[in-house]
């Protein structure tokens, strides 16, 4: 979602909750988290608290009135039942058939609250220097991994990717086939944004940087003759991310256009622009998922902006054979992550089968 929009659904959460959640809050974006993250967490924070008042484990009337120590002597059995209450709610998608939350849902919800007693219990300090309080429950609480070996995660994503001529076949298909098949009136729509959203689709498949460090990219930011771009990865570290050459052409179209088409003027500092009523502001993370979800679903299979960084690490391992550039490309600080793309690439495994 766009930034300014954003910080606001943060500021409406942060105005019911505890003083300790606020605190939280300001030692984590001193780290800094993401205001993505952030805004994520703060979603969980309600969850658990709604649940806390609902179930009678605490007396508070309203979320900002619960207590630390209400947090402090919850059992293991509660925070079981917590869970037990995630995988069984009925679930808010109305498009969904399944009954509760799914289990990388509630991963994420106990993830977020492993944050929050961390801090609680070892990270803060209060005047005698002490943390809050020492009982941590969530390292009682243990998570459910999803069971599926890389091999088959690797052949299941395998098919969301567009390898090989699949690259330039997908930003051809947008740039001259595309429009073949539109009214009149969507035709006017798509070639308005025709240079922007190639722009978008080709960094994101040269690049292989995640979509928020698309979305937060500034001019200043891109360099179109050393075909490189300066991005924040998570953890808020400055990396510059070395952009594969097809991308160029795209790119500098976009640059020629974006001043006049989206009305910028020297303070829109955002390299993808989008215009609504003369007013210029930064395309944001769902214009984009559904941008690349429209042209994809046409083209192919429908895909995320994330099975674009997937594509792009698979290409650099298929070429290069390295699982340390392509962390290095991502912005991974180990290799361990990068083992899927070993798998995707098994022609030699196949061939290997294929021989016995």
């Amino acid at each position: 979602m766009r930034r300014e929009l954003l910080l606001e659904k943060i500021e409406t959460y942060k105005a019911i909750m505890p003083w300790y959640v606020l605190d939280y809050y300001q030692s984590k974006l001193a780290v800094p988290y993401s205001f993505t993250t952030l805004y994520e967490y703060l979603k969980e924070y309600k969850r658990f608290f709604d649940w806390l008042m609902d179930a009678d484990l605490t007396q508070a009337p309203k979320i900002a009135d619960i207590d630390l120590s209400t947090l402090e002597h919850l059992t293991k059995n509660d925070l079981e039942a917590f869970v037990l209450y995630l995988r069984e709610r009925p679930s808010l998608n109305t498009y969904s058939t399944k009954e509760g939350l799914s289990q990388t849902t509630i991963n994420r919800t106990l993830s977020a609250l492993s944050s929050l007693y961390k801090y609680l219990t070892e990270e803060v300090e209060n005047d005698q220097g002490e943390p809050y309080f020492y009982r941590n429950v969530m390292k009682k609480v243990s998570t459910k991994k999803k069971k599926e070996t890389l091999a088959s995660r690797a052949e299941n994503i395998k098919q969301k990717l567009f390898l090989g001529d699949e690259t330039l076949a997908f930003l051809d298909y947008v740039d001259k086939e595309y429009e073949q098949k539109l009214s009149n009136r969507a035709k006017s729509s798509f070639r308005k944004n025709k240079e922007r959203d190639l722009a978008i689709i080709s960094l994101l498949l040269a690049s292989g940087v995640r979509l928020s460090e698309a979305v937060n990219l500034d001019l200043k930011d891109v360099n179109l003759n050393m075909m490189i771009i300066e991005v924040i990865r998570k953890g808020g570290k400055r990396d510059s991310v070395n952009v594969a050459g097809f991308a160029k052409g795209y790119l500098e179209s976009y640059l020629a256009v974006r001043q006049r088409r989206y009305k910028a003027e020297k303070q829109d500092l955002a390299f993808f622009l989008t215009e609504y009523r003369g007013v210029p502001n930064r395309m944001d993370a769902s214009s984009i998922e559904k941008m690349v979800g429209k042209y994809s679903e046409d083209f192919k299979i429908r895909v995320t902006p994330h099975k674009l960084r997937h594509t792009l690490a698979t290409r650099l391992y298929d070429a290069t054979k390295s699982q340390v550039l392509v962390s290095h490309q991502l912005g991974h600080s180990s290799t361990q992550v990068t083992d899927l793309y070993t798998h995707i690439v098994n022609d030699e495994q196949k061939n290997a089968l294929d021989n016995l």
